[in-house]
């Protein structure tokens, strides 16, 4: 002990040596205290981080303020141009729409304005067109009806002279470009500026009657675009000058938007600009419009700039504010620590007792260098390894019960497999075994009925052998659809997979099975979603499927009943489920109801490879078909098939 005692002076004496700081600090007895030593150098090191974070977190918002300011103005003006290319399309539909009315070529024909108006005016009003317009051969305006944006009423007009209009002009001409024979282009009228699409008309031996088009108003048109793209939009012919804007009229003009026509030609879509209009800072975006690859002129999007500016302030003061708040309190954090220190032994007392009665969450939270940090330190220790022994049995007993159930799982999984690997087999064996079988087996039956035909139609014969014959003739004609059944189904051709809308094939089986379900008192009921159900399948097999279940199910209801036929969609998953009411499936038979050759139906009826055959198709669609049955309530088959578009050739 003396020579412990000895040493301890020698040491302190040698640790002021290499630490100067320490030796300062003793010099001044307040800030020798364990308070002092934490709190200053907290202090610093907050205020250092806070001014650091200030400035990096402000350049950082405000450069992230201007990228998204940018990256708007594009999406702005991608949104714009979209708007004009889908109002195109929509003028297209209702051009076909007009142009194939039943009489409206045939009065073009005649120029019967009368005529035209009976017919036009109902597919105008119920589709909201703007205005449409018939013009005849020589370029003569036959009928236009057009909405007043006032009065939002429908007024006719005839007789004006359409013949120089490029749009016009083309179509008369025969023109054809690569996108055919449709024309776009930006007119003048009493109601403002128009966009209008042009199209033949030909009457029912293809010759040329005239010219239909189709218009929508810029205004009402831009003003969709803008509540898209939440920018202001403005459209400028190939000149550069003003067609439309959504802008209100500023006291110094347009004459900052339009561009020199020597200009437009330079104009490509990341053309940028600065404005200056109502006093106030705004950028445009200047990007080529076209339609139906026609250059129509030029679209603008514009976009006030001058929140930047304010966004950046306020960012820079937010920030500020929050980091000296954030500092503050980090500060105050620390004073109330440093004060803890002076009570570390009732502190340690208390978590002693709380973890001899069980609680291993608890952290004495004390940070020292000195004697009583390492007493904390082998105390948190000890608690530390307890609480992770008893997390780790928690884990271990956890992991067992997790094991456990994706065992069962995976052995859910596997039984499925094997069924479907059992079914697949069943098929490829029938399938190879017809055939080998039943080529040799067509001869024989065709011979047979050959001759009972011919033997049938000797003179002479009484009715009763001749009676015979004709059995002997039917049964060779039903031996013959069994073995050509065995044959397609032995053969499974690979399905010829196309991207289609599922509901177009569901309605096709519906249709093609409404005589047997009328014919046996069956209500069908189709439930089909709103939006297309697109997959990759082949439409005849899968319709094969879906006749083959119809008839089955109206089979099933001998006294009628109720079919419903339902899609829904997953992710990634079309389910049509085929519902009847009828006599249901013995539990014992639902095991076999796949199998080749096995049915339910009497004698005669059915050959057994129907829902075989089902199961092959679906199968090689990569999907799956599943049954529920209850006896005397009816059944229930369930097609699971992949949804999604065919991916793009690479």
């Amino acid at each position: 002990m003396e020579t412990d005692g000895a040493q301890m002076p020698v040491q302190e004496g040698a640790e002021r040596e290499r630490n100067p700081l320490s030796a300062l600090v003793n010099r001044w007895p307040r800030l020798g205290r364990l308070q002092a030593k934490l709190i200053l150098p907290y202090v610093l090191l907050t205020v250092l981080i806070a001014l650091a974070g200030t400035f990096i977190v402000t350049r950082l918002v405000t450069s992230s303020v201007r990228e998204r300011f940018v990256n708007q103005l594009f999406e702005a003006s991608r949104v714009a141009g979209d708007g004009i290319v889908r109002r195109e399309r929509t003028h297209l539909v209702d051009l076909r729409l007009l142009a194939f009315t039943e009489g409206v070529p045939e009065a073009m024909a005649r120029q019967d304005a009368d005529r035209l108006q009976e017919l036009l005016w109902p597919l105008i009003l119920n589709n909201g067109m703007e205005v449409a317009t018939a013009v005849g051969l020589d370029g003569t305006e036959i009928l236009s009806l057009a909405r007043d944006p006032q009065t939002n009423e429908y007024v006719a007009s005839r007789g004006l002279d359409f013949s120089s209009l490029d749009i016009v002009r083309r179509v008369l001409s025969g023109q054809v470009d690569d996108q055919g024979d449709k024309y776009v282009g930006f007119l003048e009228t009493t109601y403002g500026a128009y966009l209008f699409t042009s199209a033949p008309v030909h009457d029912a031996a293809g010759n040329l009657v005239g010219v239909m088009l189709r218009g929508s108003r810029l205004e009402s048109l831009l003003a969709e675009m803008k509540a898209q793209s939440l920018a202001d939009v403005v459209v400028l012919d190939q000149q550069g000058a003003l067609v439309a804007t959504t802008l209100p009229q500023p006291d110094e003009g347009f004459d900052a938007l339009v561009l020199d026509p020597a200009e437009t030609a330079d104009v490509d879509p990341s053309m940028t600009r600065d404005l200056t209009l109502y006093g106030r800072p705004f950028q445009a975006v200047y990007a080529p419009l076209q339609v139906r690859q026609q250059a129509m002129g030029i679209l603008v999007v514009v976009l006030p700039s001058n929140y930047i500016v304010s966004t950046e302030a306020t960012s820079r003061n937010t920030f500020s504010l929050v980091f000296s708040l954030v500092t503050a309190g980090v500060i105050v954090i620390g004073y109330l620590l440093s004060q803890s220190i002076a009570r570390p032994i009732l502190k340690l007392r208390t978590i002693s007792q709380a973890v001899a009665a069980g609680d291993l969450e608890q952290s004495t939270g004390l940070e020292s260098p000195d004697e009583i940090g390492e007493l904390a330190s082998a105390f948190d220790t000890m608690t530390v390894r307890l609480r992770e022994r008893t997390e780790e049995a928690a884990r271990l007993y956890a992991e067992t019960v997790q094991r456990n159930k994706e065992l069962a799982d995976a052995n859910s999984r596997l039984q499925a497999t094997q069924a479907q690997l059992v079914q697949s087999e069943k098929l490829a064996a029938v399938g190879q075994l017809t055939a080998g079988i039943v080529h040799d087996v067509k001869n024989p039956l065709a011979v047979i009925k050959g001759l009972a035909e011919e033997l049938r139609e000797e003179p002479g014969l009484v009715e009763p052998v001749r009676a015979q014959l004709s059995v002997i003739r039917d049964n060779a004609a039903r031996a013959n659809t069994i073995v050509t059944d065995l044959l397609k189904f032995a053969r499974q051709s690979s399905p010829e997979m196309t991207e289609l809308d599922m509901r177009q094939s569901v309605e096709a089986a519906v249709r093609l099975t409404e005589y047997l379900a009328r014919k046996g008192n069956v209500k069908v009921v189709v439930d089909l979603p709103s939006r297309a159900a697109v997959g990759v399948y082949d439409p005849q097999q899968i319709e094969q499927v879906l006749i083959n279940l119809i008839q089955n199910a109206v089979q099933a209801m001998p006294g009628g009943g109720t079919l419903r036929v339902n899609l829904s969609l997953a992710a990634g998953v079309m389910a049509i489920a085929i519902a009847d009411t009828g006599i249901g499936i013995p539990p014992e038979n639902l095991t076999r109801i796949f199998d080749p050759f096995f049915t339910t139906k009497p004698e005669g009826e059915g050959t057994g490879l129907g829902l075989s055959v089902s199961y092959g198709i679906v199968s090689r669609h990569g999907g799956k078909i599943g049954l529920e049955s209850k006896v005397g309530q009816g059944s229930t088959f369930t097609i699971l098939l992949p949804a999604g578009r065919r991916p793009p050739a690479t």
